[in-house]
């Protein structure tokens, strides 16, 4: 600030133009070069993602046609037939065909469950597997296929059986009709065909530039099963990742792998820096040139601002208003402030005439303001009194209307309470008569209930009459067995025993058969019993519902009663509460005209006051205005 101070008004433009383009451009630079590399860093995040996905997605669907081709080959009858009866050439030319349509596999292996190989897609695969059952064995992906599963641990290492990197798809075959565990089919997936899928994606990315480019697959473990970098380049000190895991929406031996896509930020940043470097470039020509250019415009506009300075101290030293002003041939705010200086002076020159004559005329009126404000005086003091009187009946009334406003609130109070015990007793009746309602219902339903317990009574009565007759029968059957005994002499002995014991249940069941129907007709009795008297609770149900919808009815006429008088209140209270608001209005009114009136009595005395010294005030301001020549 005290550099400011020193200096003048053209350094001070200078400076403040090219600062003011300072703080514009570089603000907006470092915003665009923000802007361009957060889009850009969105758009490689993007990219990675994108290519990760696709990765997850060709790798997915790639193992999951592979793993459903294996499954198929293992459900083949030839394969199947070969593992029962011994017939390994047949499932060798299957094999080897199954290889030629799928070149993609490294080998086909067949397996007893032992983990003896009996058939090959390839005569080098026999010899590869000749003595090394012990190994097969031990093998993860052997152990994995007897539990149900894959396993893809292998792939961290070279298989000793096929010499390279495979993914071993290994199932069981099972027997067509028993479902039993015949042998295992290995499938295994050259790892190399990897780096054919994955072969398009590295070219498109050098395509863009991305030289740094790579594609990773990783095992749920972390352990890298494929890396595309370039072994004999370092890699990026600050790579940018992007990765997608492979979820199990399509099961396959590659669950929760990961999918990784790299690349150097150095190299994806590329374009931000070279924005960066041209934008700074663009930023120092921008300044140099605003510099030039405040130079040059402070200089045309502070040489007419110091004509008019010089103008401005002869009018101050000398008094001299006759003066004028050049640059009026200029069109820009100069040539508009040398015209406006010019009506400037005009104007003092019109004034300082009217100022001469203004102040004599100001005396003359000084002495008229003066005898009003003294009739004003007398006239204010006589409404002041007035008023006074006026404030007091007021407050009288005031608080009359107090009293009124306190006494409705109450009334309205009891009103209230009068509506809600109306509505109370009204909800009451309604629960009431909803309980009679259901109690009619339930004695309606145990009255057919108790029918329906009668029909069932007798129709254990015409069983039980049954019960006896057959009880009958047997006893005359009994009877006549006794008597044909008796004339069988010693040989019907035994049948007169069985005669004897038939009879005697025929008659217990005779015993019974009365004592049951004995308990029938206590239980019929008691049913009717139950009819009628639940026939005479609903008759009463009926009576008591009709006396609690009259209740109802009335107190329903009631409430409506106690409503209107409750609405009625309220509107007295509503009615007391504007009138009490309306007369403290009137008393707030008169209170402040009072209030007013004793302000306008001292604005009054003050008024007095300013007359004399405006008086003053026009005796100097007489002596002023002659010291300017117009």
């Amino acid at each position: 600030m005290r550099l400011l101070a020193g200096m003048k008004l053209r350094g001070r433009l200078t400076l403040s133009v090219s600062l003011l383009l300072l703080v514009a451009i570089v603000p907006l630079v470092t915003l665009g070069v923000s802007f361009s590399r957060r889009d850009l860093q969105k758009q490689i995040h993007a990219t990675l993602q994108v290519e990760a996905e696709g990765l997850r997605d060709v790798v997915e669907g790639t193992l999951a046609e592979r793993e459903a081709s294996v499954q198929t080959w293992a459900e083949d009858s030839v394969l199947r037939d070969a593992l029962l009866v011994d017939t390994y050439a047949k499932s060798d030319a299957v094999l080897a065909t199954f290889h030629r349509r799928h070149p993609s596999f490294a080998g086909l292996v067949l397996f007893t469950p032992d983990g003896r190989a009996v058939s090959f897609s390839t005569p080098a695969l026999r010899d590869g597997f000749a003595g090394r059952r012990p190994e097969v064995l031990a093998a993860s992906w052997f152990q994995a296929a007897r539990e149900g599963h894959f396993d893809a641990h292998a792939l961290t290492q070279v298989d000793p059986f096929f010499g390279k990197r495979v993914l071993p798809l290994t199932v069981p075959v099972v027997h067509p009709i028993t479902g039993a565990r015949i042998g295992l089919l290995l499938a295994a997936y050259d790892w190399a065909q990897v780096g054919d899928v994955v072969s398009t994606v590295i070219q498109r990315a050098h395509a863009r530039g991305q030289v740094s480019f790579a594609l990773e697959v990783l095992a749920a473990d972390g352990t890298s099963l494929y890396d595309s970098h370039d072994a004999t380049t370092p890699p990026p000190a600050v790579p940018i990742r992007e990765e997608a895991a492979n979820d199990s929406h399509l099961h396959d031996v590659g669950d929760g792998w990961r999918f990784v896509a790299t690349v150097d930020s150095d190299e994806a940043y590329a374009v931000v820096a070279h924005s960066i470097q041209v934008a700074s470039l663009m930023v120092v020509i921008a300044l140099t040139l605003g510099a030039l250019a405040s130079a040059w415009l402070a200089r045309g506009i502070t040489r007419p601002i110091v004509t008019l300075s010089n103008v401005v101290g002869r009018i101050v030293r000398e008094g001299d208003l006759t003066q004028e002003v050049e640059f009026h041939h200029r069109q820009d705010e100069v040539g508009e402030l040398s015209t406006a200086f010019s009506r400037l002076l005009a104007h003092l020159r019109e004034s300082t005439t009217s100022l001469q004559q203004g102040t004599r005329v100001l005396g003359e009126t000084v002495e008229a303001l003066t005898s009003a404000a003294t009739q004003q005086e007398r006239t204010l003091a006589q409404q002041s009194a007035a008023i006074q009187e006026t404030q007091v009946t007021a407050q009288e009334i005031k608080q009359t209307s107090m009293m009124a406003a306190e006494r409705s609130q109450a009334v309205l109070g009891v009103a209230t309470r009068a509506r809600e015990v109306g509505q109370s007793g009204e909800t009451t009746v309604s629960a009431s008569l909803q309980g009679f309602e259901q109690l009619r219902e339930q004695v309606t339903r145990m009255a057919s209930s108790i029918s329906q317990l009668n029909d069932r009574t007798q129709q254990i009565g015409g069983i039980t009459q049954t019960v006896k007759d057959l009880a009958d029968q047997s006893n005359m059957l009994a009877l006549n067995a006794a008597i044909e005994a008796v004339r069988s002499g010693e040989h019907g002995k035994g049948f007169n025993v069985v005669a004897r014991e038939i009879r005697s249940l025929a008659d217990q069941s005779i015993q019974a058969t009365g004592r049951v129907r004995e308990i029938l007709d206590d239980i019929r009795g008691g049913i009717h019993t139950t009819v009628a008297l639940s026939e005479e609770g609903q008759r009463r149900t009926e009576t008591g519902l009709a006396q609690v919808r009259a209740s109802g009815d009335s107190l329903r006429e009631l409430a409506g009663i106690i409503e209107d008088n409750a609405s009625a209140a309220h509107q007295i209270a509503a009615a007391v509460t504007q009138q009490n608001a309306g007369i403290a209005q009137i008393f707030t009114s008169v209170t402040d005209l009072s209030r007013v009136m004793d302000e306008t009595m001292r604005g009054l005395h003050g008024t007095q006051q300013m007359t004399q010294q405006l008086r003053d005030v026009a005796g100097r301001m007489e002596a002023v205005a002659r010291a300017w020549r117009v």
